[in-house]
């Protein structure tokens, strides 16, 4: 089975690049963040037509989440956290692999730019909400897979240069540890556990030429619980889609699980 977590930066506005992609990668499934639409404006025929059912958290303009899936999906839920602004940010569900009931966890957690600002305290309510959540959902299923687009960058190595991000609301120490959080309930950076030492990115700015001069950062991430760790597969960076005309700034990252 493949999973693939990607922020489009806009469904509508990218639906011909991820019809191609998903011709291309033949995914499962897909979490996709930032899709920037209503429910009701989500292009769901389009999806239809080759196979994959929608669920969809949308808000006007901003933000949303959204999980397209040849499987079925059980048990979806937008009411994950209590999100004081109402932002859509959040969609769970559930699928089943080999007898493990697996609970997918789709985020899109806000930036926090510029810090010392209600943005910056705004992520940290949200995240430490979040962790809060995990915790309690761990009790009721240790089978737990978290994906999306973090906006944290973990470690060093994960961003090109991480002097100018020391001080950013993606790279601060007080965000990075809300990051350690997670994995100290029992969760894997699954690309960094299978990938040591290797430097990739999921974003580029679409300024300064950030692309072409690799100017990246790894912020999209895969979180799986430890008893889900001997069903991976393989972990990979789809850069290719970064490449296209119109692209979103974020490429999929995909999971292999059986």
């Amino acid at each position: 089975m493949k999973i693939v977590s990607w922020n489009v930066n806009s469904v509508r506005a990218r639906i011909d690049n991820i019809l191609i992609y998903i011709k291309q990668a033949n995914p499962d499934i897909l979490l996709l963040q930032e899709i920037k639409t209503q429910d009701e404006s989500f292009p769901y025929d389009e999806f239809e037509k080759i196979g994959f059912k929608s669920y969809v958290y949308g808000q006007k303009s901003y933000n949303g989440v959204a999980i397209i899936s040849k499987i079925e999906l059980k048990n979806v839920n937008k009411d994950f956290i209590k999100d004081k602004f109402n932002q859509s940010r959040i969609i769970a569900a559930e699928i089943e692999l080999r007898k493990k009931r697996i609970e997918l966890i789709n985020i899109y957690v806000p930036n926090g730019n510029p810090i010392n600002t209600e943005k910056y305290e705004y992520k940290k309510d949200w995240l430490k909400k979040f962790i809060s959540n995990v915790k309690k959902k761990l009790l009721s299923n240790p089978n737990l897979l978290i994906a999306g687009d973090f906006n944290i960058i973990p470690e060093e190595i994960d961003v090109y240069d991480f002097k100018r991000y020391e001080s950013d609301a993606l790279g601060k120490l007080e965000i990075r540890k809300k990051f350690r959080e997670l994995i100290n309930l029992g969760l894997k950076d699954i690309y960094r556990l299978k990938n040591k030492t290797k430097q990739e990115y999921t974003f580029w700015d679409y300024f300064a030429g950030s692309w072409q001069k690799n100017y990246g950062m790894r912020i999209d991430h895969f979180l799986l619980t430890n008893n889900l760790v001997e069903n991976i597969v393989s972990i990979n960076i789809n850069k290719n889609p970064r490449s296209k005309k119109k692209p979103s700034d974020h490429t999929p990252i995909e999971l292999e699980i059986n």
